[in-house]
């Protein structure tokens, strides 16, 4: 797939809206997304931020890329990824949690009601009427936790458990400039 491109009447370079999105994760791919530290400054003269930690919109709009972080636990986080995919003309599944379930699908390998159990009803030092949440205010637990391209097309994958600032960075900056991103082995690594 090609990297998204935009152009003015003017024939100037737009900025490329770019948006986050964060589902059954730690956090720590916005973290070190963040730690590009003063070259968000350099970043920001070609790319207009939408959703993502650095704005708070909450809304999800359209945008060139998209970047989503962590895997899929709960249909909420379906729901998001589906609505999030829709609005995005090109999807990037960061990090580990997004693109095999990362930590959060070590719950794979249990039965998800014997989990259940075992954290809301049979530890020790519960109370005896502790019972399993069953609030309609709450998303559906999946059986399985899944990585997103189980649910919608991706069209990039930036690996890593996080990806470094600097695995961002070039990314970043080959689909700005039309390329395909390509990493080197220096920064494909897992911390």
């Amino acid at each position: 797939m090609s990297a998204p491109t935009n152009v003015d009447v003017d024939h100037q370079p737009a900025k490329l809206k770019v948006a986050t999105v964060s589902l059954a994760g730690c956090f720590g791919c916005h973290m070190s997304f963040l730690d590009i530290d003063e070259r968000l400054l350099e970043l920001i003269e070609h790319i207009e931020f939408d959703r993502s930690p650095l704005t708070d919109i909450k809304e999800i709009g359209q945008c060139d890329i998209g970047l989503i972080e962590g895997g899929l636990c709960n249909a909420e986080n379906v729901r998001v990824l589906r609505a999030f995919r829709a609005q995005c003309k090109t999807l990037v599944a960061i990090g580990a949690c997004a693109i095999n379930g990362g930590l959060p699908a070590e719950r794979n390998r249990f039965d998800l009601g014997d989990l259940l159990n075992e954290v809301y009803q049979d530890r020790p030092g519960l109370s005896k009427t502790s019972t399993i949440p069953n609030d309609p205010e709450l998303p559906l637990l999946l059986r399985q936790v899944r990585p997103i391209h189980a649910v919608v097309h991706v069209d990039y994958f930036l690996p890593g458990c996080p990806p470094s600032a600097d695995a961002f960075w070039h990314f970043l900056n080959d689909l700005m400039a039309g390329r395909t991103p390509h990493l080197g082995h220096a920064l494909m690594h897992y911390d």
